[in-house]
């Protein structure tokens, strides 16, 4: 009798630090199934539909314009504040939503991962990749926004040699959403209330972010707390690039990258733990 050969064969056991990168090559289908389905929900049976993934950043930014580059009067390095704010939004916008979104992996996906296998790694990936898509969208936006001011002569075209760095830049910022989001996930199977206080860290963090005010404002002696979170550097080196300010430390742009590594791997090495026994706890 020949021995029964299987396609997938499901084992309790498997390393922390595993992503299953050859499961994940197997299961691309469904990759990007969840990323194609993600889109298409985000804004399903609304109004103006699509038309949001542009709406929200320009209101953000007019807002933020309006309190803190209007009534508060704080600094924009000399840059058009609509173009200043923009700049800092659209990244911002890439990291905290691929944060608070992975946040939700096991609580928002109890009833799917109860009922079939699949590399639960499959989940936030389709995240930080829809994320990454939207990021796409609104760069255009920020580019629209760039020409207009640079052909009405409000700005000087100024895009920096450094601009290969910008992949770099996307790398870091999905490593540290995964790597975040890895953590809060697992702690939100046991801890539920946290869900609620994720979106409050995240906007609190921003302001520890020099998203709505430049690194330069900021006196010497708080700069070191500015610059211990690893978004700083990020925000800094695109500003850098593409409007010629900001800050390019390649230093600070190193710590950023390690931190994202270094956070990443104990993400992955968390969030391959909870997803042993999370159903029990869910």
């Amino acid at each position: 009798m020949s021995q029964e050969h299987w396609d997938t064969v499901i084992e309790p056991k498997s390393a922390l630090f595993d992503l299953k990168i050859k499961e994940l090559r197997q299961y691309k289908d469904l990759l990007l199934l969840f990323v194609r389905r993600d889109l298409v929900a985000q804004y399903k049976q609304t109004i103006l539909g699509p038309i949001w993934y542009f709406i929200q950043p320009i209101l953000t930014t007019l807002t933020y314009v309006l309190i803190f580059g209007n009534v508060a009067g704080l600094s924009t390095d000399g840059l058009p504040k609509m173009l200043f704010y923009l700049a800092g939004v659209t990244s911002w916008r890439y990291f905290a939503d691929s944060l608070t979104k992975t946040s939700e992996t096991f609580s928002k996906n109890a009833d799917i991962f109860g009922k079939v296998y699949f590399p639960r790694a499959i989940m936030p990936i389709s995240i930080t990749i829809t994320n990454l898509v939207t990021y796409g969208v609104q760069l255009i936006l920020f580019f629209a926004f760039y020409a207009y001011y640079v052909v009405s002569r409000q700005f000087d075209l100024s895009i920096q040699r450094e601009l290969a760095l910008f992949p770099v830049l996307i790398f870091i910022m999905m490593l540290l959403g995964l790597g975040f989001g890895f953590i809060l996930s697992a702690l939100t199977t046991k801890y539920r209330d946290l869900k609620f206080l994720i979106t409050f860290g995240v906007q609190l963090l921003m302001y520890g972010t020099p998203v709505i005010y430049p690194l330069s404002s900021i006196p010497e002696e708080y700069k070191i707390y500015i610059m211990a979170n690893p978004m700083t550097p990020i925000i800094e080196t695109f500003r850098y690039m593409f409007l010629g300010t900001g800050t390019l430390d390649y230093g600070h742009l190193l710590y950023s990258t390690v931190f994202a590594i270094v956070l990443f791997i104990i993400g992955l090495a968390i969030f391959n733990r909870t997803e042993k026994n999370f159903m029990d706890t869910v």
